[in-house]
Order: structure tokens, then C-alpha cells, then sequence
């Protein structure tokens, strides 16, 4: 009697940590609300800004987004960070998970990370790990969405 493969279904099936991938895409607006620069050296400013944010598709859900940023005296040469909290459904799993941002651009182009921060996830969505990214195609706003959830 060859029982390997009921073995190995049966493992795979009684580990509750194994993970599975997603991957999503879709749209979202944003409002932001920024406020005069907080500080200033040489034409280097720092400033605050926050925003709301309503995400449609598999991520169905509203956001805040609180944000630092710097700009420079060279035109198109900027940066922010920023923490965001999601809460909704993403997959039609209701809860809610954190995001850091850090972007910059310049010369070399921009470069941006998003990630979903460790331990954030609550409800549905406890124990989500990913990253986000965001594009802008004609002034659409766009996000990407890559989770892994403990299955």
C-alpha cells in the first residue's frame, strides 16, 4: 500500500502557519491635506501633511495616512515618510493592518517602499505580511497589493 501522498496531504493540511501568497490591484483616491513647511534651512523645508484615502476592488476599505516630508531647492528633487492605518476588507476579510512609506526622488528617479508592518493586522487580517506600492497613471491613483496571511 503506497500512503506517502495521504501522509503528506495530511501535513500540509494540519499546519495551520502555512502561508499562501496574494496579489492584488486596483484603484483609490486620496485627498491630501498639507500644511506650511515647519521648518526651513537654505531652501531645504520640512513639512507635515495627512490624508484619507477609499480603496475599491479586492482592498475595499478607507485609510489615514500621516506623512513628513522634505523637498530641496532642486526642482523635482523631494522625499516623505509615512505611516498609514487601512481598516476594511481585503479579500473579503474584514479587518484592519498598518503601512510604512518611504520614497524619495531626484535625479536617479523615484524610489518608493511600502510595507505592511509586522503584527498590525487585526480581525480577518491578523498576522498579514506583505508590501504595497503605489502608481499614478493618467492622474488615477493605483495601489498593488502583495499579503501573506497564515492560512
Amino acid at each position: 500500500m503506497f500512503l506517502w501522498p495521504v501522509a503528506f496531504v495530511q501535513s500540509l493540511s494540519a499546519a495551520a502557519w502555512y502561508p499562501f501568497r496574494m496579489n492584488a490591484t486596483g484603484p483609490f483616491d486620496v485627498k491630501m491635506n498639507f500644511t506650511p513647511p515647519f521648518a526651513a534651512h537654505e531652501g531645504v523645508e520640512l513639512s507635515r501633511a495627512t490624508g484619507d484615502k477609499r480603496f475599491t476592488g479586492v482592498l475595499e476599505a478607507e485609510s489615514q495616512v500621516h506623512m513628513l516630508a522634505v523637498k530641496t531647492p532642486v526642482e523635482g528633487s523631494a522625499a516623505y515618510v509615512a505611516v498609514e492605518q487601512i481598516v476594511g476588507t481585503l479579500d473579503g476579510r474584514a479587518g484592519s493592518f498598518a503601512v510604512t512609506h518611504v520614497a524619495s526622488m531626484g535625479a536617479a528617479g523615484p524610489q518608493m517602499s511600502l510595507s505592511i508592518v509586522p503584527d498590525s493586522g487585526t480581525g480577518e487580517l491578523t498576522g498579514i505580511t506583505g508590501s504595497m506600492a503605489i502608481r499614478i497613471v493618467d492622474k488615477q491613483h493605483h495601489y498593488d497589493i502583495d499579503w501573506n496571511l497564515p492560512g
